[in-house]
């Protein structure tokens, strides 16, 4: 059985965005960064059913959007899923900077990133609220986890 949890591709979240401003570079205009994104979110592994509960929605998305954490060696990893196609790519996203790291890295890592890579302006209000959502809730996550 594979993992719903995600494993870093990149040695530290501030390598993971730089790759994903590089990947974005890429395109030249909005709607291909769109698509890419919709790719990402249609990689993501599959969300255990049992988890699409209220305990695990995320408050403040308009799209429904679960995510659970567990802790393995000292760092966070992260499961999400959500019922929309670009906010199902928002999480894999923000799981790819976040997942897989320790803690103190985790609240390192200002989810201003998201306004640098201009991914905040490109998205209409309620899903540019939604990320930051997303990105609180992860922070919350740590934060609340006892440091090993």
């Amino acid at each position: 059985m594979t993992t719903p949890f995600i494993t870093p591709e990149d040695r530290t979240a501030a390598e993971a965005i730089v790759m994903i401003g590089e990947e974005f570079s890429i395109f030249d205009d909005w709607m291909e960064r769109y698509q890419h994104i919709i790719d990402m979110g249609r990689k993501l592994p599959a969300f255990p059913p049992e988890w699409m509960d209220e305990a695990h929605r995320v408050p403040g998305c308009q799209s429904k959007v679960w995510l659970h954490s567990t802790l393995k060696g000292g760092s966070l990893y992260f499961a999400g899923a959500s019922d929309a196609a670009i906010v199902s790519g928002l999480v894999a996203l923000l799981l790819r900077v976040y997942s897989g790291r320790s803690r103190e890295e985790i609240l390192a890592t200002n989810p201003v990133f998201l306004k640098e890579l201009g991914l905040i302006e490109a998205l209409s209000t309620n899903r540019g609220n939604g990320i930051a959502a997303m990105a609180r809730k992860i922070r919350e996550l740590a934060a609340a986890t006892q440091p090993a």
